[in-house]
Protein backbone atom coordinates (compact mmCIF):
# COMPACT_ATOMS: atom_id res chain seq x y z
CA UNK A 1 0.00 0.00 0.00
CA UNK A 2 2.87 2.28 0.96
CA UNK A 3 4.70 1.80 -2.94
CA UNK A 4 1.36 2.48 -3.98
CA UNK A 5 1.03 5.23 -2.81
CA UNK A 6 4.72 6.53 -3.77
CA UNK A 7 3.78 5.32 -6.93
CA UNK A 8 0.56 8.06 -6.95
CA UNK A 9 2.85 11.09 -5.57
CA UNK A 10 5.77 9.97 -8.29
CA UNK A 11 3.19 10.60 -11.16
CA UNK A 12 1.58 13.30 -9.94
CA UNK A 13 4.86 15.76 -9.63
CA UNK A 14 6.06 14.59 -12.79
CA UNK A 15 2.44 16.04 -14.32
CA UNK A 16 2.81 19.20 -12.66
CA UNK A 17 6.58 18.98 -13.88
CA UNK A 18 4.89 18.41 -17.41
CA UNK A 19 2.43 21.04 -16.71
CA UNK A 20 5.31 23.95 -15.89
CA UNK A 21 7.40 23.03 -18.67
CA UNK A 22 4.74 23.71 -21.28
CA UNK A 23 3.53 26.99 -20.26
CA UNK A 24 3.30 29.58 -23.39
CA UNK A 25 5.44 32.05 -23.48
CA UNK A 26 3.15 35.58 -23.75
CA UNK A 27 5.17 38.45 -25.61
CA UNK A 28 2.60 41.74 -25.51
CA UNK A 29 5.10 44.95 -26.01
CA UNK A 30 3.16 47.57 -27.73
CA UNK A 31 4.22 48.72 -31.18
CA UNK A 32 7.15 51.84 -31.23
CA UNK A 33 5.87 55.54 -30.52
CA UNK A 34 7.72 58.11 -32.11
CA UNK A 35 9.45 60.60 -29.12
CA UNK A 36 7.40 63.45 -30.33
CA UNK A 37 4.34 64.49 -32.18
CA UNK A 38 4.63 66.12 -35.63
CA UNK A 39 2.88 69.02 -34.66
CA UNK A 40 3.05 71.70 -32.11
CA UNK A 41 2.24 69.49 -28.88
CA UNK A 42 0.68 73.12 -26.69
CA UNK A 43 -2.01 74.96 -28.93
CA UNK A 44 -4.59 77.09 -28.45
CA UNK A 45 -2.22 79.43 -25.95
CA UNK A 46 0.50 78.90 -23.43
CA UNK A 47 1.21 75.04 -21.89
CA UNK A 48 -0.32 74.15 -18.61
CA UNK A 49 0.24 71.12 -17.52
CA UNK A 50 -2.97 70.65 -15.45
CA UNK A 51 -5.10 71.51 -18.83
CA UNK A 52 -5.64 67.42 -19.13
CA UNK A 53 -7.91 67.32 -16.13
CA UNK A 54 -10.83 64.88 -15.26
CA UNK A 55 -13.34 67.66 -15.55
CA UNK A 56 -11.60 69.24 -18.76
CA UNK A 57 -14.38 70.82 -20.09
CA UNK A 58 -14.38 73.48 -17.10
CA UNK A 59 -11.30 75.21 -18.65
CA UNK A 60 -13.79 76.57 -21.71
CA UNK A 61 -14.78 78.65 -18.93
CA UNK A 62 -18.80 78.72 -19.15
CA UNK A 63 -20.85 77.96 -16.57
CA UNK A 64 -23.74 76.33 -18.67
CA UNK A 65 -21.20 73.88 -20.71
CA UNK A 66 -20.88 72.95 -17.14
CA UNK A 67 -24.21 72.29 -16.13
CA UNK A 68 -25.37 70.37 -19.80
CA UNK A 69 -21.78 67.82 -19.12
CA UNK A 70 -22.98 67.47 -15.78
CA UNK A 71 -26.70 66.71 -16.71
CA UNK A 72 -25.31 64.55 -19.06
CA UNK A 73 -23.01 62.47 -17.06
CA UNK A 74 -25.91 62.25 -14.39
CA UNK A 75 -28.68 61.04 -16.88
CA UNK A 76 -27.11 59.23 -19.39
CA UNK A 77 -28.47 55.94 -20.05
CA UNK A 78 -25.22 54.69 -21.86
CA UNK A 79 -23.55 55.19 -18.82
CA UNK A 80 -25.90 53.65 -16.78
CA UNK A 81 -25.41 50.60 -18.66
CA UNK A 82 -22.05 50.33 -18.33
CA UNK A 83 -22.13 50.68 -14.74
CA UNK A 84 -24.16 47.71 -14.54
CA UNK A 85 -21.67 45.92 -16.93
CA UNK A 86 -19.27 46.44 -14.38
CA UNK A 87 -21.25 45.04 -11.65
CA UNK A 88 -22.05 42.10 -13.58
CA UNK A 89 -18.51 41.88 -14.32
CA UNK A 90 -17.40 42.43 -10.61
CA UNK A 91 -19.75 39.26 -9.72
CA UNK A 92 -18.67 37.21 -12.41
CA UNK A 93 -15.09 37.66 -10.73
CA UNK A 94 -16.10 36.67 -7.50
CA UNK A 95 -17.85 33.44 -8.76
CA UNK A 96 -14.70 33.07 -10.65
CA UNK A 97 -12.33 33.36 -7.46
CA UNK A 98 -14.67 30.65 -5.25
CA UNK A 99 -13.34 27.69 -6.83
CA UNK A 100 -9.86 28.47 -5.25
CA UNK A 101 -11.52 27.51 -2.48
CA UNK A 102 -13.48 24.35 -0.51
CA UNK A 103 -16.62 24.07 -0.90
CA UNK A 104 -18.63 23.22 1.86
CA UNK A 105 -22.62 22.00 2.01
CA UNK A 106 -24.61 20.87 4.70
CA UNK A 107 -27.71 19.19 4.83
CA UNK A 108 -30.78 17.71 6.94
CA UNK A 109 -33.31 15.12 6.24
CA UNK A 110 -36.15 14.14 7.39
CA UNK A 111 -38.54 11.18 5.65
CA UNK A 112 -41.00 8.22 5.72
CA UNK A 113 -41.35 5.16 3.71
CA UNK A 114 -43.87 1.98 3.95
CA UNK A 115 -45.18 -0.17 1.48
CA UNK A 116 -48.65 0.30 0.75
CA UNK A 117 -50.83 -2.22 1.87
CA UNK A 118 -48.69 -3.95 4.32
CA UNK A 119 -45.48 -3.91 6.52
CA UNK A 120 -41.78 -4.12 5.34
CA UNK A 121 -38.29 -3.36 6.90
CA UNK A 122 -37.73 -0.15 5.89
CA UNK A 123 -41.40 0.73 7.29
CA UNK A 124 -40.88 4.49 9.12
CA UNK A 125 -39.70 7.23 9.66
CA UNK A 126 -36.04 8.28 8.97
CA UNK A 127 -33.82 11.52 10.07
CA UNK A 128 -30.24 12.12 8.29
CA UNK A 129 -27.81 14.80 8.74
CA UNK A 130 -24.41 15.85 7.33
CA UNK A 131 -21.42 18.32 6.29
CA UNK A 132 -19.65 17.63 3.13
CA UNK A 133 -17.14 19.21 1.65
CA UNK A 134 -15.01 19.35 -1.51
CA UNK A 135 -11.92 20.90 -3.21
CA UNK A 136 -10.18 20.73 -6.39
CA UNK A 137 -6.16 20.70 -5.75
CA UNK A 138 -5.01 23.41 -8.60
CA UNK A 139 -2.13 21.93 -9.71
CA UNK A 140 -1.74 23.38 -13.32
CA UNK A 141 -3.41 26.63 -12.07
CA UNK A 142 -6.47 26.47 -14.04
CA UNK A 143 -8.75 28.03 -11.05
CA UNK A 144 -6.37 30.73 -10.36
CA UNK A 145 -6.29 31.54 -14.31
CA UNK A 146 -9.74 31.36 -14.31
CA UNK A 147 -10.01 33.99 -11.82
CA UNK A 148 -7.54 36.41 -13.48
CA UNK A 149 -9.30 36.02 -16.57
CA UNK A 150 -12.35 37.25 -14.52
CA UNK A 151 -10.40 39.87 -13.00
CA UNK A 152 -8.87 41.24 -16.05
CA UNK A 153 -12.49 41.30 -17.63
CA UNK A 154 -13.63 43.34 -14.51
CA UNK A 155 -11.08 45.81 -15.56
CA UNK A 156 -11.70 45.99 -18.91
CA UNK A 157 -15.27 46.31 -17.89
CA UNK A 158 -14.09 49.50 -16.21
CA UNK A 159 -12.42 50.76 -18.22
CA UNK A 160 -14.86 50.67 -20.86
CA UNK A 161 -16.83 52.13 -18.68
CA UNK A 162 -14.64 54.94 -18.57
CA UNK A 163 -14.34 55.80 -22.38
CA UNK A 164 -18.40 55.80 -22.06
CA UNK A 165 -18.00 58.36 -19.80
CA UNK A 166 -15.49 60.04 -21.97
CA UNK A 167 -17.81 59.79 -25.39
CA UNK A 168 -20.61 60.96 -23.06
CA UNK A 169 -18.68 64.45 -21.86
CA UNK A 170 -17.02 65.24 -25.39
CA UNK A 171 -20.14 64.79 -26.82
CA UNK A 172 -22.48 67.15 -24.49
CA UNK A 173 -19.44 69.45 -25.02
CA UNK A 174 -19.64 69.30 -29.14
CA UNK A 175 -23.42 69.38 -28.79
CA UNK A 176 -23.34 72.28 -27.33
CA UNK A 177 -20.62 74.26 -28.79
CA UNK A 178 -23.09 73.19 -32.28
CA UNK A 179 -26.06 74.26 -30.85
CA UNK A 180 -24.45 77.71 -29.66
CA UNK A 181 -22.76 78.19 -32.75
CA UNK A 182 -25.73 77.21 -35.33
CA UNK A 183 -28.09 79.67 -32.82
CA UNK A 184 -25.30 82.54 -33.53
CA UNK A 185 -25.43 81.93 -37.29
CA UNK A 186 -28.71 82.26 -37.46
CA UNK A 187 -28.72 85.58 -35.65
CA UNK A 188 -26.25 86.77 -37.91
CA UNK A 189 -28.64 85.32 -40.85
CA UNK A 190 -31.39 87.58 -39.20
CA UNK A 191 -29.24 90.47 -38.80
CA UNK A 192 -28.00 90.28 -42.21
CA UNK A 193 -31.70 89.54 -43.57
CA UNK A 194 -32.55 93.18 -41.98
CA UNK A 195 -29.39 95.10 -43.74
CA UNK A 196 -30.54 93.48 -47.21
CA UNK A 197 -34.55 94.32 -46.21
CA UNK A 198 -32.74 98.06 -45.85
CA UNK A 199 -31.04 98.51 -48.84
CA UNK A 200 -34.08 96.87 -51.06
CA UNK A 201 -35.85 99.87 -49.32
CA UNK A 202 -33.65 102.17 -50.09
CA UNK A 203 -33.29 100.60 -54.09
CA UNK A 204 -37.51 100.30 -54.15
CA UNK A 205 -37.32 104.33 -53.60
CA UNK A 206 -34.52 105.11 -55.90
CA UNK A 207 -36.93 103.19 -58.92
CA UNK A 208 -39.62 105.19 -57.80
CA UNK A 209 -37.83 107.87 -58.20
CA UNK A 210 -36.34 106.83 -61.69
CA UNK A 211 -32.43 106.79 -60.64
CA UNK A 212 -33.01 102.61 -60.53
CA UNK A 213 -33.71 100.00 -62.81
CA UNK A 214 -36.67 97.24 -62.37
CA UNK A 215 -33.71 94.82 -62.74
CA UNK A 216 -32.03 96.31 -59.53
CA UNK A 217 -34.67 95.96 -57.37
CA UNK A 218 -35.10 92.29 -58.83
CA UNK A 219 -31.97 91.55 -57.78
CA UNK A 220 -31.67 92.92 -54.63
CA UNK A 221 -35.09 91.49 -53.94
CA UNK A 222 -33.30 88.02 -55.04
CA UNK A 223 -30.80 88.99 -52.19
CA UNK A 224 -33.36 89.40 -49.34
CA UNK A 225 -35.34 86.18 -50.38
CA UNK A 226 -31.62 84.24 -50.39
CA UNK A 227 -31.27 85.67 -46.84
CA UNK A 228 -34.15 84.40 -45.45
CA UNK A 229 -33.79 80.97 -47.17
CA UNK A 230 -30.31 80.90 -44.99
CA UNK A 231 -31.86 82.19 -41.87
CA UNK A 232 -35.03 79.06 -41.86
CA UNK A 233 -32.12 76.61 -43.00
CA UNK A 234 -30.58 77.58 -39.70
CA UNK A 235 -33.25 78.07 -37.85
CA UNK A 236 -34.52 74.40 -38.80
CA UNK A 237 -30.38 72.91 -37.86
CA UNK A 238 -30.43 75.09 -34.35
CA UNK A 239 -33.47 73.18 -33.28
CA UNK A 240 -32.18 69.66 -34.88
CA UNK A 241 -28.79 70.75 -32.32
CA UNK A 242 -31.02 71.44 -29.69
CA UNK A 243 -32.62 68.17 -29.68
CA UNK A 244 -29.39 66.65 -30.26
CA UNK A 245 -28.35 68.21 -26.76
CA UNK A 246 -31.18 67.60 -24.69
CA UNK A 247 -31.27 63.58 -26.01
CA UNK A 248 -27.18 63.25 -24.92
CA UNK A 249 -28.44 65.13 -21.72
CA UNK A 250 -31.35 62.72 -20.61
CA UNK A 251 -34.20 64.94 -21.62
CA UNK A 252 -37.22 64.29 -24.15
CA UNK A 253 -38.12 67.79 -25.31
CA UNK A 254 -35.93 70.44 -26.52
CA UNK A 255 -33.69 72.44 -24.28
CA UNK A 256 -32.96 75.89 -24.39
CA UNK A 257 -29.41 77.16 -24.90
CA UNK A 258 -28.85 80.95 -23.06
CA UNK A 259 -25.34 81.64 -24.22
CA UNK A 260 -25.85 84.20 -27.42
CA UNK A 261 -22.24 83.30 -29.14
CA UNK A 262 -19.26 81.50 -28.79
CA UNK A 263 -17.25 84.72 -29.31
CA UNK A 264 -16.58 85.20 -25.23
CA UNK A 265 -15.66 81.38 -25.33
CA UNK A 266 -11.75 80.64 -25.11
CA UNK A 267 -10.65 77.11 -26.25
CA UNK A 268 -7.81 76.10 -23.36
CA UNK A 269 -4.30 75.71 -23.50
CA UNK A 270 -3.46 71.78 -23.69
CA UNK A 271 -0.45 70.01 -23.71
CA UNK A 272 -0.48 67.04 -25.26
CA UNK A 273 2.52 65.71 -23.76
CA UNK A 274 4.76 62.95 -25.41
CA UNK A 275 2.72 60.02 -27.66
CA UNK A 276 3.84 57.18 -24.84
CA UNK A 277 1.69 59.07 -22.34
CA UNK A 278 -1.38 57.80 -24.40
CA UNK A 279 -0.89 54.68 -22.75
CA UNK A 280 -1.71 56.08 -19.32
CA UNK A 281 -4.13 58.39 -20.47
CA UNK A 282 -6.72 56.65 -23.01
CA UNK A 283 -9.24 54.45 -21.27
CA UNK A 284 -10.03 52.39 -24.14
CA UNK A 285 -6.14 51.04 -24.44
CA UNK A 286 -6.10 50.35 -21.18
CA UNK A 287 -9.02 48.28 -21.68
CA UNK A 288 -7.93 46.38 -24.80
CA UNK A 289 -4.28 46.19 -22.49
CA UNK A 290 -6.69 44.51 -20.24
CA UNK A 291 -8.84 42.10 -22.78
CA UNK A 292 -5.12 41.05 -23.71
CA UNK A 293 -4.31 39.86 -20.10
CA UNK A 294 -7.69 37.97 -20.09
CA UNK A 295 -7.40 36.15 -22.52
CA UNK A 296 -3.49 35.34 -21.61
CA UNK A 297 -5.25 33.78 -18.53
CA UNK A 298 -7.67 32.13 -20.97
CA UNK A 299 -4.75 30.43 -22.84
CA UNK A 300 -3.25 29.05 -19.21
CA UNK A 301 -6.75 27.59 -18.34
CA UNK A 302 -7.46 25.92 -21.75
CA UNK A 303 -3.84 24.13 -21.40
CA UNK A 304 -4.65 22.81 -17.69
CA UNK A 305 -8.05 21.31 -19.22
CA UNK A 306 -5.97 18.93 -21.08
CA UNK A 307 -4.09 18.03 -17.49
CA UNK A 308 -5.36 15.50 -14.97
CA UNK A 309 -6.95 16.80 -12.22
CA UNK A 310 -7.11 15.76 -8.24
CA UNK A 311 -10.20 16.38 -6.06
CA UNK A 312 -10.83 15.19 -1.96
CA UNK A 313 -14.28 14.98 -0.51
CA UNK A 314 -14.83 14.36 2.76
CA UNK A 315 -18.42 13.86 4.50
CA UNK A 316 -19.99 13.58 8.13
CA UNK A 317 -23.16 12.92 8.92
CA UNK A 318 -25.53 10.43 10.99
CA UNK A 319 -28.81 8.90 10.55
CA UNK A 320 -31.26 7.40 12.70
CA UNK A 321 -35.28 6.27 12.75
CA UNK A 322 -35.32 8.77 16.26
CA UNK A 323 -35.00 12.32 16.11
CA UNK A 324 -33.66 12.43 19.29
CA UNK A 325 -30.68 9.57 18.48
CA UNK A 326 -29.71 11.04 15.28
CA UNK A 327 -26.31 11.53 16.32
CA UNK A 328 -25.42 8.31 18.27
CA UNK A 329 -24.05 6.48 15.62
CA UNK A 330 -22.08 9.26 13.90
CA UNK A 331 -19.82 8.56 10.45
CA UNK A 332 -17.52 9.82 8.00
CA UNK A 333 -16.38 9.22 4.84
CA UNK A 334 -12.85 10.43 2.90
CA UNK A 335 -12.16 9.74 -0.63
CA UNK A 336 -9.51 11.36 -3.14
CA UNK A 337 -9.96 11.30 -6.54
CA UNK A 338 -7.65 11.70 -9.73
CA UNK A 339 -9.00 12.14 -13.42
CA UNK A 340 -7.43 12.58 -16.57
CA UNK A 341 -8.34 13.18 -19.92
CA UNK A 342 -8.20 10.47 -22.39
CA UNK A 343 -9.85 11.10 -25.46
CA UNK A 344 -12.18 13.75 -26.65
CA UNK A 345 -12.06 13.73 -30.15
CA UNK A 346 -9.67 16.74 -30.05
CA UNK A 347 -12.59 19.11 -27.81
CA UNK A 348 -9.59 19.86 -25.56
CA UNK A 349 -7.09 20.22 -27.52
CA UNK A 350 -9.15 22.73 -30.06
CA UNK A 351 -10.38 24.11 -27.31
CA UNK A 352 -6.35 25.70 -26.91
CA UNK A 353 -5.97 26.17 -29.83
CA UNK A 354 -9.24 28.56 -29.96
CA UNK A 355 -7.69 30.25 -26.96
CA UNK A 356 -4.60 30.91 -28.59
CA UNK A 357 -5.64 32.32 -31.72
CA UNK A 358 -8.37 35.04 -29.50
CA UNK A 359 -5.15 35.74 -27.80
CA UNK A 360 -3.41 37.10 -30.80
CA UNK A 361 -6.55 38.87 -32.09
CA UNK A 362 -6.73 40.75 -28.98
CA UNK A 363 -3.12 41.33 -29.31
CA UNK A 364 -3.36 43.06 -32.73
CA UNK A 365 -6.19 44.97 -31.45
CA UNK A 366 -4.40 46.24 -28.69
CA UNK A 367 -1.60 47.22 -31.03
CA UNK A 368 -4.08 48.33 -33.32
CA UNK A 369 -5.64 50.76 -30.65
CA UNK A 370 -2.20 52.25 -30.11
CA UNK A 371 -1.71 52.88 -33.31
CA UNK A 372 -5.00 54.41 -33.78
CA UNK A 373 -5.06 56.97 -30.63
CA UNK A 374 -1.59 58.06 -31.73
CA UNK A 375 -3.42 58.89 -35.38
CA UNK A 376 -6.23 60.77 -33.57
CA UNK A 377 -3.96 62.64 -31.20
CA UNK A 378 -2.09 63.47 -34.33
CA UNK A 379 -5.10 64.59 -36.26
CA UNK A 380 -6.77 66.63 -33.47
CA UNK A 381 -3.38 68.82 -33.16
CA UNK A 382 -3.14 69.18 -37.05
CA UNK A 383 -6.67 70.29 -36.63
CA UNK A 384 -6.21 72.84 -33.73
CA UNK A 385 -3.58 74.06 -35.02
CA UNK A 386 -4.70 74.86 -39.14
CA UNK A 387 -8.54 76.28 -37.42
CA UNK A 388 -6.32 78.71 -35.15
CA UNK A 389 -4.37 79.65 -38.36
CA UNK A 390 -7.64 79.83 -40.48
CA UNK A 391 -9.25 82.24 -37.73
CA UNK A 392 -6.30 84.43 -37.56
CA UNK A 393 -6.34 85.89 -41.49
CA UNK A 394 -10.70 85.29 -41.75
CA UNK A 395 -10.44 88.42 -38.73
CA UNK A 396 -8.44 90.37 -41.65
CA UNK A 397 -10.72 89.56 -44.47
CA UNK A 398 -14.10 89.94 -41.70
CA UNK A 399 -12.68 93.79 -41.00
CA UNK A 400 -12.22 94.56 -44.68
CA UNK A 401 -15.88 92.69 -45.88
CA UNK A 402 -17.34 95.48 -43.10
CA UNK A 403 -15.42 98.17 -44.57
CA UNK A 404 -15.92 97.07 -48.33
CA UNK A 405 -20.04 97.13 -47.47
CA UNK A 406 -20.20 100.42 -45.73
CA UNK A 407 -18.26 102.13 -48.57
CA UNK A 408 -20.08 100.47 -51.63
CA UNK A 409 -23.43 101.26 -50.02
CA UNK A 410 -22.10 104.95 -49.11
CA UNK A 411 -20.99 105.14 -53.05
CA UNK A 412 -24.35 103.62 -54.38
CA UNK A 413 -26.30 106.34 -52.22
CA UNK A 414 -23.95 109.11 -53.38
CA UNK A 415 -24.87 107.40 -57.21
CA UNK A 416 -21.32 106.43 -57.78
CA UNK A 417 -21.31 102.81 -57.18
CA UNK A 418 -23.03 100.43 -59.09
CA UNK A 419 -25.92 98.27 -57.17
CA UNK A 420 -23.52 94.79 -58.71
CA UNK A 421 -20.61 96.15 -56.81
CA UNK A 422 -22.84 96.52 -53.78
CA UNK A 423 -24.47 93.25 -54.12
CA UNK A 424 -20.87 91.52 -54.11
CA UNK A 425 -19.96 93.40 -50.94
CA UNK A 426 -23.18 92.25 -49.29
CA UNK A 427 -22.28 88.64 -50.20
CA UNK A 428 -19.01 88.91 -48.98
CA UNK A 429 -19.59 90.28 -45.90
CA UNK A 430 -22.32 87.89 -45.02
CA UNK A 431 -20.32 84.87 -46.11
CA UNK A 432 -17.65 86.59 -43.80
CA UNK A 433 -19.66 87.13 -40.84
CA UNK A 434 -21.04 83.45 -41.00
CA UNK A 435 -17.47 81.92 -41.50
CA UNK A 436 -16.21 83.44 -39.10
CA UNK A 437 -18.56 81.40 -36.50
CA UNK A 438 -18.29 78.08 -38.01
CA UNK A 439 -14.59 78.95 -37.71
CA UNK A 440 -14.71 79.97 -33.81
CA UNK A 441 -17.28 76.96 -33.63
CA UNK A 442 -14.94 74.58 -35.57
CA UNK A 443 -12.06 76.12 -33.39
CA UNK A 444 -14.32 74.83 -30.10
CA UNK A 445 -14.59 71.28 -31.41
CA UNK A 446 -11.48 71.02 -32.12
CA UNK A 447 -10.46 71.23 -28.50
CA UNK A 448 -12.87 69.12 -27.48
CA UNK A 449 -11.21 66.48 -29.87
CA UNK A 450 -8.44 67.24 -28.81
CA UNK A 451 -8.95 66.69 -25.32
CA UNK A 452 -10.98 63.27 -26.37
CA UNK A 453 -8.47 62.41 -28.24
CA UNK A 454 -5.63 62.75 -25.30
CA UNK A 455 -7.95 60.84 -22.70
CA UNK A 456 -9.67 63.87 -21.04
CA UNK A 457 -7.03 63.44 -17.74
CA UNK A 458 -8.49 59.86 -17.50
CA UNK A 459 -5.96 57.78 -15.21
CA UNK A 460 -6.40 54.66 -14.18
CA UNK A 461 -7.87 54.33 -10.70
CA UNK A 462 -8.28 50.67 -9.34
CA UNK A 463 -10.63 51.80 -7.00
CA UNK A 464 -13.32 52.52 -8.82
Amino acid sequence: MQNSHRHLFAMVGALMLAGCATSPALDAQPPDLPAQWTQPDSVAGTSSQDSLSADWWRGFGNAELDAFVIQALAQSQDIAGATARVRQARASARIAGAALLPEVSAGLEAGRQARLGGHADVDGTLYAAGLSASYEVDFWGRNRAARDSAVHTLAATRFDRDTVLLTVTAGAASAWVQAVALGERAAIAEHNLHSAGHLLALVQSQYEAGSATQLAVAQQRTMVASQRRSLAALRQQTNQARIALAHLTGQANEVMVDTPTLASIRAPAIDAGVPSGLLLRRPDIARAEAQLASADADVLVARAAMLPSLTFAAYAGANSDRLGRLFAYPLYSLAAGLAAPIFNSGRLAAGHDLAQARREELLADYRQSIVMAFSDVQMALAQMHGVQAQLEAQSEELTQAQLALTLAESRYRAGAETLLTLLDTQRTLYAAQDMAAQLKALHLQSAVDLYRALGGGWKIDEDN
